[in-house]
């Protein structure tokens, strides 16, 4: 008889006769029957957290404040008006917004009518907008005056959108425009009846549609449900997740475009907390202000929107009065970050792991109660690894040959998750089946200890291939990002006539700091494999970006292709 480990399946198989069976001997529960809807989360808020503030910095340049009870008021209002321009069940509705009330009024007004909220990340070039409107087939489109030169390029060039909506005031409506059936925001949610109902129906129903980031080929379409999406929220609010209460002043950095936010403005609205959006004021000092100005006590974000905070708040020697953990996720983050963020502004690091597959959160890097003991240089060790699953997903590492790989912290593997919020396919069938009997593959390369903490070493696409060995790109970008000398860091393969592929280290410095290539390399003296030692360093003005954030490896590989590596 096989032995049991968890994850495997231990079942007899489903006969008729035995279906049969257990139908006759099956008791129901009696309990209710309510589906997991979104509109259930404004609800609750509105009865229950009415006067908890939401603060805004707008476009318009003021800060705008409003509550919980205005919020879900204006969301029915805005449900009616766009019920009254046609909207059905099902239709998607695109946004080009940052993060501010107005488009939370949206996650709560187009998901809660039963249509389907899709966010559009405006930082993609404009043909792929085109794309992601076209393929969605999106029939309006609401847009922020900061992205008024891109909606006018666009609005030629799309073939569903019937209507846009610049999300503002008539007193600053865009004069002269050319886009066809421009209607104003306020203009709208004033038309709209204050009362309505939210409509009851399948939990299963779709509820908003996000792309992955589409490094290469066009993106993908995740249609989550309303039951993924409350189920996620559910489960990211616990103490070992993102550990949210009705007490928290929560501002996520993370946009709205990307991911839900990574589900934050669902998690503070169940919970009750007081939510801050910085519009798109996302540099050191304008997130440094609202932080202090409005009590914020926890952040979220990718690593390179805190490089800006932190080297803002070190050059001008500025603290935290209010702020007490920061979520880090979208790409590894640093262990000098984590380290800065601890032991010199008193801020718990929380590190995340995720995919736009999985809506998105996969992983939180919390402690378990023996790791209180450890000291706190052990446990600034543990929170560079992403951390353990949340309930509803469930992981394991597979080997080239298909078998799992045991969880000792030290075999690598493909990581491999499922669960309650993990996609079974793609919106349309793009890209056909991505599961692997049953699993999602991630596309990460990884390794689980034996207390369930994953770490990430390499994207699978950016292991380095050394002489039929692994080298993790990430391991050697977080050694120099402690480097005092450097801002960012990137690894990517060189050809090498002997060993196939070795380490090229790109590296941008800090403004004003200097390092020579020969001091960087010493600098891995120590701190790793003599043979996963970088072979060479090149310095650049800039490091690639995409649209989330992350490093845009893709691109170094294309721009380095033929660099020729120093032979010893």
């Amino acid at each position: 008889m096989p032995s049991w480990r968890p994850g495997a399946c231990h079942s007899l198989p489903v006969t008729p006769e035995r279906k049969a069976r257990h139908k006759e001997k099956t008791m129901l529960g009696s309990m209710m029957q309510m589906p997991l809807l979104i509109s259930s989360l404004l609800m609750h808020a509105e009865r229950h957290h009415p006067e908890q503030e939401i603060v805004s910095r707008r476009v318009e340049g003021d800060l705008h404040r409003t509550t919980y009870r205005e919020l879900a008021g204006r969301a029915r209002r805005m449900a009616n008006a766009l019920t009254a321009h046609g909207l059905k069940m099902s239709d998607r509705i695109g946004t080009l917004a940052w993060n501010g009330y107005r488009h939370l009024e949206l996650y709560y007004a187009v998901s809660g009518s039963g249509a389907v909220l899709h966010t559009i990340n405006p930082r993609l070039h404009p043909d792929q907008i085109v794309y992601l409107a076209d393929h969605a087939e999106n029939t309006i489109l609401f847009f922020d005056l900061t992205f008024l030169p891109i909606v006018e390029a666009i609005a030629p060039r799309v073939k569903t959108i019937k209507a846009f909506v610049a999300m503002t005031d008539a007193a600053h409506m865009p004069a002269g425009s050319a886009i066809p059936n421009l209607l104003c925001y306020e203009d709208l949610i004033a038309e709209g009846a204050p009362e309505f109902d939210w409509p009851q129906f399948d939990e299963n129903t779709a509820s908003s549609l996000c792309y992955t980031s589409g490094t290469t080929g066009n993106p993908k379409g995740a249609l989550y449900s309303h039951r993924s999406t409350l189920l996620h929220t559910l489960s990211a609010a616990l103490p070992d997740a993102l550990n949210c209460s009705a007490g928290d002043c929560i501002l996520p950095v993370v946009p709205m475009f990307h991911v839900n936010a990574w589900g934050i403005p669902y998690v503070a609205c169940m919970v009750g907390a007081k939510l801050v959006f910085p519009g798109a004021g996302l540099d050191g000092k304008s997130l440094h202000d609202l932080f202090e100005a409005e009590g914020v006590t926890m952040a979220a974000g990718v690593p390179t929107v805190w490089q800006g905070l932190l080297a803002h708040m070190q050059a001008n020697n500025l603290g935290f009065s209010t702020m007490r953990r920061t979520v880090i996720g979208g790409s590894a983050c640093p262990p000098a970050m984590i380290e800065a963020f601890e032991k010199t502004y008193k801020v718990h690091v929380v590190h995340a792991w995720g995919m736009t597959e999985l809506s998105p959160l996969g992983t939180i890097c919390s402690f378990k109660f023996k790791h209180k003991e450890l000291s706190v240089d052990q446990q600034l060790a543990l929170q560079a690894r992403q951390g353990r699953v949340l309930f509803g997903i469930d992981m394991k590492i597979v080997a080239p040959d298909g078998g799992e790989v045991a969880w000792d912290g030290l075999q690598t593997g493909d990581l491999q998750v499922r669960g309650h919020w993990v996609i079974d396919g793609y919106f349309k069938g793009e890209g056909n089946n991505p599961l692997v009997r049953g699993w999602f593959p991630t596309g990460d390369v990884a390794k689980i200890d034996a207390d369930g903490y994953m770490q990430i070493t390499d994207r699978s696409k950016d292991v380095i291939k050394s002489g039929g060995e692994w080298i993790g790109s990430i391991d050697l970008e977080n050694i120099a990002m402690a480097h005092p000398a450097v801002a960012m860091a990137a690894c990517i393969a060189a050809r090498h006539p002997k060993w196939d592929e070795r380490p090229l280290l790109v590296v941008m410095k800090k403004p004003g700091m200097d390092v020579t290539r020969d001091e960087l390399i010493k600098f891995y003296e120590g701190r790793v494999a003599r043979w996963w030692t970088p072979d060479d360093v090149v310095f650049v003005d800039s490091i690639p970006l995409g649209a989330t954030g992350k490093m845009q490896k893709n691109k170094l590989r294309e721009q380095f292709r033929d660099y020729k590596l120093p032979t010893a």
